[in-house]
């Protein structure tokens, strides 16, 4: 199960001695958000924020990632059956990225070749009823139709559909690869997917339409991913937005310190999330100046915004309120 860590009720958080970073990781968890979403919030990598929480769970801030085992669980002489051996697909599938990496250039070596000389329609055949080492190395061809022929494959697997993923560079075979939801629902897939220029703007919609909008602000906002695909998610991010629950949208400001807002120019929030936003006391200066240039803020969140302590202590703040278009 993926940690989505959580602060330990009881704790006197004002009380520990925790650095900037920390104390800002700390606000930021609700046990709603996993690791990569943190990361990825904070522009680190993954290890560092999972050295952070480390510290934080030392500290008695968080809970640990793990529930500790009952003592009448840790008492009982039940034996626990031994572990099934890992079938090979698994084992291949969680390798290591080098081993990975070694065994694509093998196969695309293989491909050039021995493969590739051969005409269109062999290696449509072939490909299409192709075993080991054949059927890995075809995934490198660059032609749809024996992608297809490889789709069609009954051997054909997840490793297959990540090397496709990541290597093939025409619309309609990455459109072939979008139409089997078995390949697609993989995250190292779609992963992939996001790195991959020539990924079809109709395939990126149709996969991740219905992710939550927080979701699709992390493809917008990613460095891994070509400006093109990042492109199509904030213009995603822009149609699916006023689409959603009030509930999804604040998520989304919230979590973001409303960075999110940068691209929402022309969009608003109705009464029922500008009601969920005024519930709530705000204390940071950058979350509130992201609402502040918002120039869609709704007046009654300026006005509550207006009334936050942080702001009338801050002069600049309280300017930057009162110059909004809808300031009363």
């Amino acid at each position: 199960m993926t940690w989505k860590p959580c602060p330990r009720e009881g704790a006197d958080h004002l009380a520990l001695p925790l650095d900037p970073r920390q104390g800002y990781l700390l606000s930021r968890l609700d046990g709603t958000l996993e690791v990569p979403t943190l990361a990825a919030l904070m522009n680190l990598g993954e290890a560092q924020v999972l050295a952070m929480l480390g510290e934080l769970v030392a500290l008695g801030a968080v809970d640990p990632a793990m529930p500790p085992v009952q003592q009448s669980q840790a008492r009982s002489p039940e034996v626990l059956p031994e572990p099934e051996p890992p079938s090979s697909e698994q084992t291949e599938a969680e390798e290591d990225p080098t081993a990975a990496l070694a065994k694509a250039a093998t196969h695309r070596q293989l491909f050039e070749q021995h493969l590739h000389a051969r005409p269109l329609d062999q290696r449509v055949a072939h490909a299409s009823r192709a075993l080991e080492p054949d059927l890995s190395a075809f995934c490198f061809d660059p032609t749809a139709e024996v992608i297809r022929a490889v789709l069609d494959n009954p051997r054909v697997g997840i490793l297959h559909a990540r090397l496709i993923a990541t290597h093939h560079r025409t619309a309609a075979g990455l459109e072939a690869l979008g139409s089997r939801m078995a390949f697609t629902n993989d995250q190292g897939v779609r992963r992939a997917l996001l790195q991959n220029p020539l990924l079809p703007a109709a395939l990126f919609r149709r996969l991740w339409s219905p992710k939550r909008l927080l979701e699709q602000y992390l493809v917008a906002a990613s460095h891994d991913s070509p400006e093109q695909i990042r492109a199509m998610a904030r213009d995603l991010l822009r149609t699916t937005f006023n689409q959603r629950p009030g509930e999804e949208r604040v998520e989304l400001i919230l979590t973001t310190e409303g960075r999110c807002l940068a691209g929402m120019a022309g969009l608003t929030l109705d009464s029922h999330a500008t009601a969920l936003m005024c519930r709530r006391t705000y204390i940071s200066t950058l979350f509130i100046q992201n609402l502040a240039r918002w120039s869609a803020a709704p007046p009654a969140l300026i006005a509550h915004l207006r009334r936050q302590d942080v702001v009338k202590r801050n002069v600049a703040l309280r300017q930057l309120l009162e110059r909004h278009p809808n300031a009363s």
